[in-house]
C-alpha cells in the first residue's frame, strides 16, 4: 500500500548543503559524529524519527516527497531547489536595530552571533556604533539542499504515535494514558497552557481528544507548600 498523508514513519536521513556538501542535520550516527566533531558538548545521541506525513512535522517537501511512496522500507535522495526547502533570502528581513535593545538586556552584541529575539532567531551581521544590523532570515534561506532518507517503516503503534507527536510539541515525551477516544497527558504547570493550545493538532493529528492533568509529584508538593 502506498504512504497518505496522516501516516506515522521512522526514518533517517541527512540534510546537506548541495553547493558545499556541508551537513546541516542529521539523525544518523556517523553523520552527527562529524556534524558536532570539536565542539565541547556532550555527544548527541542519534535518535529514530518518527512524524505524521503531511501534519507541519518536518519539512512540507518532504512529506509531499514520501506520500504515495510505498509503506515498504527504501532509500531516496531528494534535491530541494531554495523555494521548496526554507525559502529565499528576503532583504525585508534584515533590520537595523539601535544598540539600546542590547544594552537593556545585558548583551554585548557580536557579528556573527545567533540570538533569540521574542522567539525569532537573528544572525548579527554587524555592530556599527550605535546601530546594530540583524538577518532574521533563516540560516539556509536561499541555499539549495540535498536530502538522503531511508525510509525504515510505517508506524502503526498508537503509544509511539503519541510520543513522537508529544516530543515535536514539547521537545519530551511525557507521561501519558489513553483511555478510549480521550488521550490524558501530565505536564508540568509551566507547560499546560501550552497543552490546551495544542488540543486541535492533538485531535486532527491523532484522532484523540486531549486532557492536561499536572503529574501527582507536582500535586503533591503544591499540596505541601499550602499545608505549611
Amino acid at each position: 500500500m502506498a504512504l497518505k498523508k496522516g501516516d506515522f514513519v521512522e526514518i533517517e536521513f541527512t540534510g546537506k548543503i548541495t553547493d558545499s556538501g556541508e551537513v546541516f542535520d542529521s539523525n544518523v550516527k556517523s553523520e552527527l559524529e562529524k556534524l558536532h566533531a570539536g565542539h565541547d558538548h556532550e555527544p548527541v545521541e542519534a535518535q529514530p524519527f518518527v512524524f505524521a506525513l503531511g501534519e507541519g512535522m518536518f519539512l512540507k517537501a518532504i512529506d509531499d516527497f514520501l506520500i504515495g511512496k510505498p509503506e515498504t522500507s527504501a532509500e531516496y535522495e531528494l534535491d530541494l531547489v531554495p523555494e521548496n526547502a526554507f525559502g529565499k533570502r528576503n532583504s525585508q528581513l534584515i533590520q537595523t536595530m539601535p544598540a539600546s535593545v542590547f544594552r537593556d538586556k545585558n548583551i554585548s552584541p557580536v557579528a556573527g552571533a545567533v540570538l533569540d529575539f521574542d522567539g525569532r532567531a537573528g544572525k548579527i551581521l554587524a555592530v556599527s556604533g550605535g546601530r546594530i544590523i540583524v538577518d532574521f532570515n533563516h540560516t539556509l534561506a536561499g541555499k539549495p539542499v540535498s536530502y538522503k532518507i531511508k525510509l525504515i517503516k510505517k508506524i502503526t503503534n498508537q503509544d509511539a504515535k503519541v510520543n513522537a507527536v508529544n516530543k515535536f510539541f514539547f521537545g519530551k515525551e511525557p507521561e501519558f494514558k489513553i483511555e478510549g477516544k480521550k488521550l490524558i497527558l501530565q505536564l508540568e504547570s509551566q507547560l499546560a497552557p501550552l497543552g490546551q493550545l495544542f488540543k486541535d493538532k492533538y485531535k486532527e493529528i491523532l484522532g484523540l481528544e486531549l486532557e492536561v492533568k499536572e503529574p501527582e509529584a507536582e500535586k503533591s508538593a503544591q499540596g505541601d507548600k499550602k499545608s505549611q
